[in-house]
């Protein structure tokens, strides 16, 4: 999913994508910006000061603006990063701040995943019906923790272990802070992760029960 999500994603690199990208006008540190691919504004959420680049830190402040624990905001900043900040930094030099690029995001596509993304990090509407498709069998528009067991077990590429833990990860992480009052995780969260609405949404809806606390 990050992404894919989630978030991006620590995933093992496809690199679907050749280092290059254009450039885009970063817009006030959220997800809203022009010119990004799906993907782009997927990551973007979380470079909360809007200079284009995701550190540790703001990556646990995204988790948390979403609801997110202490503990696995913290794991996730950790791990995020360190999965793909080099991958997004071709050739340049290691970082010990383990920055990730909003604008290469794509290079961070990881294996056994669903090809929502393609290799530029653009939405793929008929890979993301094809989920729904082929494992909502319950529900027509929902996921249920089975379900998503078995989509990531038709995903899993042969000697991917690196792909098949990022991907289990996203879609658990995705499942627990989205699934409702029924254990199901609805096809409307699942496309607003994939085109990088749904926090930015998750953070207005608590941002808003708190002011009416």
């Amino acid at each position: 999913m990050s992404h894919k999500a989630m978030t991006a994603s620590s995933g093992s690199s496809h690199n679907k994508g050749d280092g290059n990208s254009r450039s885009s006008e970063t817009k006030g540190g959220k997800s809203d910006k022009e010119g990004y691919t799906e993907l782009e504004k997927h990551v973007a959420f979380f470079d909360r000061n809007g200079d284009g680049i995701v550190y540790p830190w703001e990556t646990y402040q995204g988790f948390r603006a979403i609801g997110t624990g202490r503990l696995m905001s913290a794991v996730a900043g950790l791990l995020i990063n360190m999965g793909l900040s080099q991958k997004t930094r071709p050739g340049k030099s290691f970082s010990p701040l383990f920055p990730i690029e909003v604008k290469n995001s794509r290079l961070g596509i990881h294996g056994s995943d669903t090809d929502v993304y393609d290799k530029d990090g653009r939405f793929v509407e008929s890979k993301f019906e094809e989920i729904f498709k082929k494992h909502a069998h319950t529900h027509q528009n929902a996921l249920t923790d089975k379900e998503i067991q078995q989509l990531l077990k038709t995903n899993r590429e042969p000697k991917d272990l690196e792909g098949w833990i990022s991907a289990y990860a996203e879609w658990k992480i995705l499942h627990a802070l989205c699934k409702d009052k029924n254990g199901l995780l609805s096809k409307e969260k699942v496309r607003g992760v994939y085109d990088g609405s749904l926090f930015k949404q998750m953070e207005k809806e608590r941002l808003d029960l708190l002011r009416h606390k």
